[in-house]
């Protein structure tokens, strides 16, 4: 998703992930984007500090699924089934710092 969608659909009130389901992007009370690792709470600035380069690539932004689709949990990450931190089974990343 390019970074105009990615605001667009945040300020439409959707739910919008970075890599997999773990990761949200949300707008703060100040006006900034964020995305927030929400097992930890850590977050990190959803562009440069200029504004204009994703930190991540566009195709590993996504909006979340209906609720129809959250009947099928077998998707938890980006559409086409990629996401970082997916291992295979789905199984999810470690927070930074804690790796085995």
């Amino acid at each position: 998703m390019p970074l105009d969608e990615i605001k667009a659909a945040v300020d439409a009130g959707q739910t919008v992930h970075w890599a997999n389901t773990g990761y949200v992007v949300h707008k703060d009370r100040l006006g900034q984007y964020l995305i927030t690792y929400v097992p930890n709470g850590s977050c990190i600035g959803l562009t440069d500090r200029g504004g204009h380069r994703l930190n991540g690539e566009e195709a590993e932004f996504f909006v979340a699924q209906s609720k129809d689709a959250a009947e099928n949990p077998g998707n938890q990450s980006r559409p086409d089934g990629q996401g970082r931190g997916v291992a295979p089974g789905g199984a999810g990343a470690f927070p930074l710092g804690r790796q085995l």
